[in-house]
């Protein structure tokens, strides 16, 4: 082959030797930019290696003489940012959550916190806008079960509702009525709730639903079908409506009971990660001023089921 060589006369290069049906190709050295770039790769890769883990092993790689990993970079960037935040958490774990409110620079640092931590833990069930859905609260309204000032917000947050694995968790059951009432005695029921909220006018199976209503369900909603966040049993008096206001929906919540549980927060987040999702939740735009302490006794959670007819 290297007889085979020669200058070719039009371009003045020598050819490789290679010859196919009259066609030779021609040994054009490479541009000297694309050799010193081919060669600094190299000795970049080599460095490289030295320097950062880069060669497998059976149980990792090896570690490189400057050690560096991206969970160790990771580590050091979350330890700078702790340490920029800590003035702000430092003040909100000494400020009671009933007090923020009244302290703008740290309620607005604990909103965006809230935020961010909402965006992480909540929307799966609240959904991105906080709206809810059947089963799930809305969280913009001005409608609230268990209460919707900061501290009532926060109790919830922390204790979660209805968790059998914990003694302080929010905690009540609605009886499920089919067996108890009839047919005709649901109908009549259901009848009545509705004219509660105006959703449908008052005829002769809603008036013998009244009485009904007043034996079986009274001791949690209340006479006027307020409801009572002690037991964090619905207000029925309005339009809004958690698992549905029409009557097929109705029918199912008095038979079978409704039973929504939410996970407690205190053995999954601290507590000013807590304290700020209570002040993000309180900020959409449903949270009530905090409460007066009084001296007024809750009712007795017997009351739960003490009138449910046998």
């Amino acid at each position: 082959m290297t007889e085979n060589k020669r200058i070719d006369a039009a371009t003045g290069t020598q050819t490789v030797g290679h010859e196919w049906d009259g066609i030779e190709e021609l040994d054009t050295p490479m541009p000297r930019w694309w050799v010193i770039s081919f060669w600094a790769t190299i000795v970049w890769g080599i460095i490289y290696v030295l320097l950062y883990p880069a060669i497998p092993m059976l149980n990792g790689a090896t570690p490189g003489l400057w050690n560096w990993t991206s969970r160790g970079q990771l580590e050091q960037e979350l330890k700078a940012e702790t340490l920029r935040r800590a003035p702000v958490t430092r003040a909100l774990a000494a400020i009671p959550v009933e007090q923020l409110a009244g302290n703008e620079k740290l309620y607005q640092a604990a909103i965006e916190g809230g935020r961010a931590a909402f965006k992480v833990h909540c929307v799966q069930c609240h959904g991105s806008g906080a709206a809810g859905s059947t089963g799930y609260p809305n969280l913009n309204d001005d409608d609230w079960l268990w209460g919707g000032d900061l501290p009532a917000i926060h109790t919830t947050l922390t204790h979660g509702i209805r968790q059998p694995d914990h003694d302080a968790t929010r905690f009540s059951q609605m009886p499920a009525f089919e067996g108890v009432l009839s047919a005709r005695e649901v109908d009549a029921v259901v009848g009545y709730v509705q004219t509660l909220s105006g959703k449908a006018r008052p005829n002769a199976i809603s008036a013998s639903g009244e009485a009904i209503f007043a034996n079986n369900c009274a001791s949690c909603h209340g006479v006027q079908g307020k409801g009572m966040r002690e037991f964090g049993a619905p207000n029925l008096t309005d339009k809004i409506w958690l698992y549905g206001g029409d009557e097929a929906s109705l029918k199912t919540t008095v038979n079978k009971a409704r039973y929504g549980v939410m996970p407690r927060w205190n053995n999954r987040l601290d507590p000013i990660t807590i304290k700020m999702l209570a002040v993000y939740v309180h900020s959409l735009g449903g949270g009530e001023a905090n409460a007066v302490p009084d001296k007024a006794v809750a009712p007795d959670p017997a009351k739960v089921v003490a009138n449910v007819r046998p």
